[in-house]
């Protein structure tokens, strides 16, 4: 039928007229329904395709309170997207009884940032690893009959299905997805299943096909992904996780180039250096994977927290997550990291429209330079890299010579000027600093009983394994047996005593011998498995031998992690009696499940009334298991606030009875710390700090926790410490500095200007001016933030130029200020024929 026939009829208008709105209508309903798609170039939102910048802030891993202004500090960094994985074992902490509450509330979390005007890449899992315990599964998981995780079991897929099922209906129900006018414009399934799948191999294979069509067969009416899944099933995408993903390519050509895992740097584990990040080599990786065409980038973590009650996992990660990430774990900016990556984002901005439009012509430029070159038809940028990690080089680029540093990207949004280099830094730095508040404490003490046979203690012959038993309802497991010493054994009269081994699979233990401390051994995340050897004293007649197996999280990772073992299997042996060895193993032992104060719960208010403490001079020190509390008002200000627990061993916090996390100060750093320099292949083994100090010292406090006066905080404490030795801090800033060459680009002029004067922007936090100036020099300065120095060049005006009214206003007395990096800003020239640069400190009070 011709409908452009003249002479139509008017029945027939009327017919066209109706195909017409049912084609627009279905179009529409299309378009709702599918409002997020995806090509090889990027993803696409209501038909405008995207290069996408993400960042992981895991909602448990702070209070709601802290949610806000997180999200709104990724914002202004240049994020389009907050990233969160769900975290089952939190929803559900028993079959069918489900949690959405504080920490835990999801949906107002995904409504934030939606307020906030950021789209949310929902990892539902609901494996997530993440060094949370148990990898984010409920325990009672384990125990369902016949269950065996992440492979083609029916009894873990139906629980899986279950409980996926209810976030994606509990999503739609508050239409949330960008399908219903929501924020969700991604959903993942699984979670970095590839290399456990070719371990287990059919099975697990099978398993990811079943994975990814229910994930499919929920509707969510937004993409899904499995990342590192190279056989992920279309339409899935998959994707790459890493310290660089430049290499990745996607299965296949249609879907787009996704790193669902920048690593900012790694994670703290007690016994181990806190790794650090360069945000030069941060940015080098992100700037690279954009010329090679990435269409989407998420940072884990953003902002990583903290692992706040018995959540971390491993074991023995630590209860810090702060990753050092752009926003550090008390939410503070992470400068320069925070402000080098927002220039880095919005350079990429600025190009994205030829980014999106075309794939690189690649030219090479030298031995270790090349150049990406991304052209539409009214856009053109480049990226000139530099991978020599040595030497700078001077490239030829279309009429232009440009200078390349070291392991280094420059960004050219125009194909013409440099307006963002990776190893030039332009932003601030920060000189964080842990305050001490006040006076210390005036504790009170109460001494933990080593564990007695009683009414609730179990009895059996031979060792029990330690979650099978605890059900991981605490970290403590006391084994206890009786031994028999007859009165003609030799050592008692030579004082030889006898060698006690016991051999745990993990992952501490307290070894007491008539209720008195003998030893104590500890495993580590490498190897979480211990063994104690030592001597024990013993006296003739029956001894009591108590040990306390002590969890420091369930493992998160790893095929069939849920079949691995803590606490004490044995052998259990005792040598050096007359009779020579002695195996304890199968004889008969007691056991009971945690700690008298944790259920006389002294952590909590009205629990801690319920015994009696020591007080003034005759409070408890260096004694193994003993409670420590006190009551303090909250100080004032806005300031985040820590626990310095330095003085302390091992053990954990409570704060109101809500619990911080373990503490283990005692538990020393060891690996290569040293100089961290920027350029070359980044690993978690590089760049490390604390060497020989605790790995962790401070612990957050959250000031949403805190009552105006009166707030309770408790102690438990294993291997004994100096609880006076305790102070609560504020962190702030407690400097700011600039490093920024004269001739460097700057953001913040380009499109006004073209290519402007670059300036030193600095500025304390919020409620914080700058109160002096500690160094300033316009010349050929060294050194680093913190400790700078003057060079040959110096220009003797440079601190006029940041403390006398010779400008608009002084830099003394204000939260932030900027200045133009010119020589006559600074009185003149001081070396004409140098290429010089400004580097200055100023205090923030």
């Amino acid at each position: 039928m011709d409908f452009a026939e003249p002479g139509m009829c008017g029945s027939r208008r009327s017919r066209f007229r109706l195909l017409l709105g049912i084609l627009v209508l279905c179009s529409y309903v299309c378009l709702v329904q599918c409002s997020v798609t995806y090509d090889r170039k990027a993803v696409i939102i209501n038909g405008q395709r995207r290069i996408l910048i993400s960042g992981s802030i895991h909602y448990p891993r702070s209070t709601p309170e802290m949610w806000p202004d997180l999200i709104q500090k990724a914002k202004d960094g240049g994020l389009d997207v907050i990233q969160t994985y769900v975290f089952w074992n939190g929803h559900e902490p028993s079959p069918g009884n489900y949690y959405f509450q504080d920490r835990y509330d999801l949906v107002k979390f995904v409504k934030l940032v939606h307020q906030a005007g950021l789209y949310l890449h929902l990892r539902i899992g609901p494996y997530v690893c993440a060094e949370w315990n148990f990898g984010g599964f409920p325990v009672w998981l384990k125990y369902v009959r016949g269950i065996s995780f992440r492979t083609d079991n029916g009894p873990f897929k139906s629980y899986m299905q279950r409980f996926t099922k209810k976030i994606v209906d509990m999503m739609k129900a508050e239409s949330l997805f960008e399908s219903q006018g929501g924020p969700i414009i991604l959903s993942q399934i699984e979670n970095e299943y590839g290399p456990m799948e070719y371990e287990i191999g059919a099975p697990g294979k099978t398993y990811t096909e079943w994975a990814a069509k229910m994930a499919l067969d929920l509707g969510t009416g937004v993409p899904w992904v499995m990342c590192k899944q190279d056989d992920a099933p279309d339409p899935i995408i998959n994707s790459c996780n890493g310290f660089y993903c430049d290499y990745f390519s996607p299965n296949k050509d249609y879907k787009p180039k996704m790193w669902t895992e920048a690593w900012t740097a790694w994670f703290t584990k007690f016994g181990g250096p806190v790794p650090r990040r360069p945000a030069e080599d941060l940015a080098f990786s992100v700037a690279r994977f954009i010329q090679k065409g990435g269409a989407f980038i998420n940072y884990y973590m953003y902002h990583g927290g903290t692992n706040f009650g018995r959540t971390a996992g491993g074991p023995f990660i630590a209860t810090s997550y702060d990753y050092d990430a752009p926003i550090d774990e008390y939410g503070l900016l992470r400068q320069p990291k925070w402000g080098h990556l927002k220039d880095l984002h919005r350079a990429i901005k600025m190009s994205e429209p030829a980014l999106v439009s075309s794939d690189p012509v690649v030219t090479p430029l030298g031995n270790y330079q090349e150049a990406h070159v991304f052209r539409s038809k009214s856009a053109c940028a480049a990226f000139l890299a530099n991978y020599n990690s040595k030497s700078y080089a001077t490239v030829s680029f279309q009429g232009g010579r440009y200078n390349l540093p070291p392991w280094s990207i420059s960004i050219l949004p125009d194909c013409k000027t440099t307006v963002f280099n990776t190893a030039r830094v332009g932003s601030q730095s920060s000189n964080m600093i842990m305050s001490p508040i006040g006076g210390g404490f005036a504790w009170e003490s109460y001494n933990e009983e080593t564990a007695s046979y009683s009414d609730d203690s179990i009895s059996t012959v031979g060792l029990l394994e330690q979650i099978n038993v605890t059900r991981d309802a605490t970290d403590y497991l006391w084994y206890m047996t009786d031994v028999r010493i007859d009165q003609d054994e030799e050592f008692l009269k030579n004082g030889k005593y006898p060698w006690l081994t016991v051999m745990s699979a993990g992952h501490a233990l307290h070894v007491f011998i008539n209720g008195q401390l003998s030893g104590t051994a500890y495993g580590s995340l490498d190897n979480p498995k211990l063994t104690f050897s030592g001597s024990i004293k013993l006296w003739s007649g029956i001894n009591k031998i108590s040990l306390l197996s002590i969890a420091v999280g369930l493992p998160n990772v790893g095929p069939h992690f849920e079949t691995w073992n803590a606490g004490v299997l044995g052998p259990v042996t005792l040598n050096g009696l007359n009779k020579g060895r002695r195996d304890l193993s199968w004889q008969k032992w007691s056991y009971k499940v945690g700690l008298k104060g944790e259920a006389l719960q002294l952590h909590s208010l009205t629990g801690s009334s319920s015994v009696e403490w020591v007080q003034g001079s005759l409070v408890a020190q260096r004694q193994p298991l003993t409670w420590y509390k006190t009551t303090f008002n909250a100080p004032g200000g806005q300031d985040p606030l820590a626990l310095d627990m330095g003085s302390m061993g091992k053990g954990q916090i409570w704060i109101n009875g809500q619990s911080i996390g373990r503490h283990w100060p005692a538990y020393k750093a060891e690996g290569n710390c040293g100089d961290c320099y920027y350029a070359g292949t980044y690993s978690e083994k590089k760049c490390q700090t604390n060497c020989g100090e605790p790995s962790q010292r401070w612990y957050h406090v959250p000031r949403s926790w805190l009552k105006p006066t009166g707030n309770l905080l408790v102690l438990f404490e294993e291997l004994g410490g100096n609880p006076h030795g305790i102070s609560l801090t504020r962190r702030k800033v407690g400097s700011v500095c600039a490093d920024i060459f004269e001739w460097q680009p700057s953001l913040t002029n380009w499109r006004i200007k073209g290519y402007g004067r670059p300036k030193a922007h600095l500025s304390c936090d919020p409620g914080h001016k700058i109160s002096s100036i500690k160094f300033a020099s316009f010349g050929t300065p060294q050194g680093v933030c913190g400790n700078y120095q003057e060079g040959s060049c110096h220009a003797h005006k440079s601190w006029d130029a940041f403390e006398k009214e010779n400008r608009v206003q002084s830099c003394i007395g204000q939260q932030e200020c900027s200045v133009t990096i010119a020589p006559e800003v600074f009185g003149g020239d001081p070396c004409p024929s140098v290429m010089k640069k400004v580097a200055v400190e100023l205090i923030c009070n």
